[in-house]
C-alpha cells in the first residue's frame, strides 16, 4: 500500500459523503460498460471529474435561473430553501446515472424526472402560465447545464480540447436532453452558443432570482476542509458564466478571479489525485452491483 493512500482514500470517503444520502443507502454510481454512453466517450470524460462537474453544475444552475420559468419552477415546487444541497446532489447523482450506470438504471431515471416533469406547473409573477414539460423550456436547462460542464473542463482539465470533441459532447449528450423532450438540441458548440443568444431576450433577473443564487453561493454541507473548498468552487461558478449573466447576478466577488481561479485548479488536482486508481474509475461489467471504499 501506498504511503500517500489512507490520506486518498479519506479524501475519497469525504467527498462519497457529499453525493451520497447515506440515510437513504446510496452509494457512489460504479462505471459499468453497459452505460448509456460508451467508456471511451466524450461524455465520460467530461461528466467525470468531480471538481469541474461541481462548477459545471453551480454555473449552470445560476444561468438556468435567468429563465422566469425556471425560476417560478424551482420556487414554486422545490425545497430550496430548506435542502439546496440536497437538491445539488441529486442533480449529480442524475447525470452520474445516465452516463455511468447501466443503461435499464439511466433510462429509469430519465422516466422518473419525466414524470416528475409532467405534474408541474403554475404561473409567473405577471400571471403568464408555464409547464415544466415545455420543451423550449427543457432546451433552455438542457443547454445551459452542458455548456457549462463541458466549459469547466476545459478551464480547469483541458484548455486545447479540440472543437471536435466539444461538438462531439453536445451531440453525445443530446441523446439525453432528447429523451427528456427538449427541443430544440444543439448537437454543436455552435449550435449551443446560438440557442443560448436566441433566449436571452427574455432572460430576466429580480428579487427572486437574487435570493435563490444567494443560496445557491452560500451552500456548506457541514465538514470544515469541503466547505472551504465548496466556497472556492461556488465562486468559480460564477466566474465561469458569461459577463452578461454574471452582470444580471450582481453577485459580489468574494474572492480575486486569480484566487479563484488557482484555488479551484488545486482542489481539482487534488481530487484527481485521491481519485486516480480508485474504485470509482474502474470500469465494471453488468453483473457488479458494489465495491468497497
Amino acid at each position: 500500500m501506498s504511503l500517500f493512500e489512507p490520506a486518498r482514500a479519506r479524501i475519497r470517503q469525504r467527498i462519497t459523503d457529499v453525493f451520497n444520502d447515506a440515510d437513504k443507502g446510496e452509494r457512489p454510481v460504479l462505471r459499468r460498460a453497459d452505460a448509456l454512453f460508451a467508456p471511451d466517450s466524450v461524455a465520460w470524460k467530461v461528466n467525470g471529474d468531480v471538481v469541474t462537474m461541481m462548477i459545471g453544475g453551480v454555473s449552470g444552475l445560476l444561468l438556468q435561473m435567468l429563465h422566469p420559468a425556471v425560476l417560478a419552477g424551482v420556487w414554486d415546487h422545490s425545497d430550496f430553501r430548506a435542502d439546496m444541497h440536497g437538491r445539488l446532489r441529486r442533480t449529480a447523482k442524475f447525470i452520474a446515472t445516465t452516463t455511468y450506470d447501466h443503461a435499464e438504471a439511466g433510462r429509469a431515471a430519465i422516466d422518473r424526472v419525466n414524470r416528475i416533469h409532467r405534474k408541474l406547473g403554475g404561473e409567473l409573477p405577471d400571471g403568464t402560465p408555464y409547464r415544466v414539460s415545455d420543451p423550449a423550456l427543457l432546451a433552455w436547462v438542457h443547454v445551459t447545464e452542458t455548456i457549462s460542464f463541458l466549459d469547466a473542463w476545459i478551464r480547469y482539465a483541458e484548455p486545447a480540447m479540440p472543437r471536435a470533441e466539444q461538438d462531439a459532447y453536445f451531440a453525445e449528450m443530446a441523446r439525453v436532453g432528447q429523451a427528456l423532450h427538449a427541443d430544440p438540441l444543439p448537437r454543436t458548440r455552435a449550435e449551443a452558443e446560438a440557442l443560448i443568444q436566441s433566449f436571452r431576450p427574455g432572460l430576466r433577473a429580480d428579487a427572486r432570482t437574487h435570493e435563490v443564487a444567494a443560496m445557491v453561493m452560500r451552500q456548506t454541507v457541514g465538514m470544515p476542509a469541503v466547505d472551504l473548498a465548496a466556497g472556492v468552487i461556488m465562486q468559480a461558478g460564477m466566474d465561469l458564466l458569461p459577463d452578461w449573466a454574471r452582470d444580471m447576478h450582481r453577485q459580489p466577488r468574494a474572492l480575486p478571479t486569480p484566487l479563484v481561479r488557482g484555488g479551484a485548479l488545486s482542489t481539482a488536482r487534488l481530487l484527481r489525485w485521491a481519485f486516480d486508481g480508485s474504485p470509482n474509475r474502474r470500469v465494471y461489467p453488468k453483473d457488479v452491483t458494489a465495491f468497497s471504499r
